[in-house]
């Protein structure tokens, strides 16, 4: 996840015209084009984008829309999103799967996390959940124990407000294994404690 100096993965006021919140892309800088990217940048891009079996989203990541359903929102990637997987998104609200060009497939999940997370791991076949995010699927997956490696994209900002990562998160048992950077971020892949 792409993390500010300050903890936010997203910033205040996230709307249609705005999926990432007020300065919320500087955080993305690093794989969104910008000329001062390296080859520190490219190597964290290839973990970002390896292929998984299955991903686990929340809805505030899929899409602005709060609430019940309306309209016909697809998510932010258009008609072939990079996942090229069964893409499971914890909701509130039900709404039927929404198969994508390339093999993405969204399933909308009402009976929380635990079972998001069952049922992605039953679709992924032993080849890896990725927990796409947002910030609270991400702290859930923390709180649930379920998570081996998390890869943070520290983008030298400050946001102030937003989307907070680590809010009422108390431990983490994870090591760094890896830091790249650029002048855009410092990428830390860490691992679990004690995991292979």
């Amino acid at each position: 996840m792409s993390i500010s100096l300050d903890g936010f993965v997203a910033g205040p006021n996230q709307s249609l015209a705005n999926g990432l919140g007020e300065r919320g892309a500087e955080l993305h800088r690093w794989h969104m084009g910008d000329p001062r990217a390296n080859d520190a940048d490219r190597t964290a891009t290839d973990w970002l984008m390896r292929p998984r079996g299955a991903y686990l989203m929340g809805r505030n990541m899929f899409g602005p829309i709060r609430g019940q359903w309306s309209g016909d929102w697809q998510g932010w990637w258009g008609p072939e999103p990079p996942y090229h997987a069964p893409v499971f998104v914890l909701t509130n609200y039900p709404h039927e799967p929404i198969a994508m060009e390339g093999g993405t497939t969204f399933f909308f999940i009402t009976e929380g996390f635990d079972a998001a997370y069952a049922r992605a791991r039953e679709a992924a076949d032993g080849n890896g959940v990725d927990i796409a995010g947002g910030a609270s699927t991400v702290r859930q997956a923390l709180e649930a124990g379920v998570i081996d490696e998390l890869t943070l994209d520290v983008a030298p900002v400050v946001l102030g407000s937003g989307e907070g990562l680590f809010d009422g998160i108390t431990e983490f048992d994870f090591e760094p294994a890896e830091v790249l950077h650029s002048p855009l971020a410092t990428h830390i892949r860490y691992r679990r404690r004690g995991a292979a």
